[in-house]
């Protein structure tokens, strides 16, 4: 399953529960999603904005955004956890990736993603920084 079909289903799971009140945040949770949604939406930025980075600029960005997952994920517990560890685990492609062509070299089994697999990654970043900012409100 690719990613942007792995945060869908996670972000219905999540609309489900809230809908069915299995989920009820706390304001600690809210502020958290909040963060993390900023945070998120800082690393990737707004689709079709100001010129497309260097590969390796969005690789970076990407990184970051599964850096913010795992920080926000150390500082609470709970279904808001499990949301975002079902985030990071549906980003975890990105961690085998890299910008930089390795030669002749071993690459510690990484490989080049398409133009497309970062598109659709930062895209899956985006869907997760709004159900966050949803999820905040």
């Amino acid at each position: 399953m690719d990613m942007g079909a792995e945060v869908a289903l996670l972000i219905d799971e999540a609309e489900q529960q809230l809908h069915d009140g299995v989920w009820d945040l706390t304001p600690g949770d809210r502020s958290l999603a909040r963060q993390a949604a900023a945070e998120l939406n800082a690393a990737v930025g707004v689709p079709g904005g100001a010129g497309r980075p260097a590969d390796i600029d969005r690789l970076e960005h990407l990184r970051e955004a599964l850096a913010v997952l795992a920080i926000a994920l150390s500082r609470t517990h709970g279904r808001l956890a499990w949301f975002l560890a079902g985030g990071s685990a549906a980003l975890s492609p990105v961690l085998h990736w890299r910008a930089l062509p390795a030669g002749d070299r071993p690459a510690f089994n990484t490989v080049l993603p398409t133009p497309q697999q970062y598109a659709d990654a930062e895209d899956a970043v985006r869907r997760l920084g709004a159900m966050l900012t949803r999820l905040g409100t």
